[in-house]
């Protein structure tokens, strides 16, 4: 199963380098990490207004595993949620593609 983690700007503290470090040490040394990135510049398309995620969302991280808990007890190590701060984890569920 794919996740999806969005990572909130709400923490306590700024984490620092250092910990970001152990961290992608962590996840990397997991086997379930897959990628992930800031959250950059926003262009709205469509005529209604939504609310602009990026007020609480400020990145992402991919991971894949079948094990829920083995993505959460990693991220317990996470520098966002060790300084007060939230994730979300999400599932991305496989689509069935339709035949061409």
């Amino acid at each position: 199963m794919e996740y999806i983690l969005f990572i909130h700007n709400n923490t306590d503290i700024q984490p620092d380098i250092a910990e970001w470090e152990h961290f992608f040490e962590l996840a990397g040394y997991s086997g379930m990490f897959q990628g992930g990135s800031e959250i950059g510049k926003r262009v709205q398309l469509g005529t209604k207004n939504v609310t602009d995620t990026t007020k609480s969302v400020v990145g992402y991280m991919r991971f894949e595993s079948d094990n829920i808990e083995a993505i959460e007890k990693l991220l317990a190590d996470h520098p966002v949620l060790k300084n007060g701060g939230t994730l979300e984890l999400r599932e991305l569920p496989q689509t069935k593609q339709a035949n061409a």
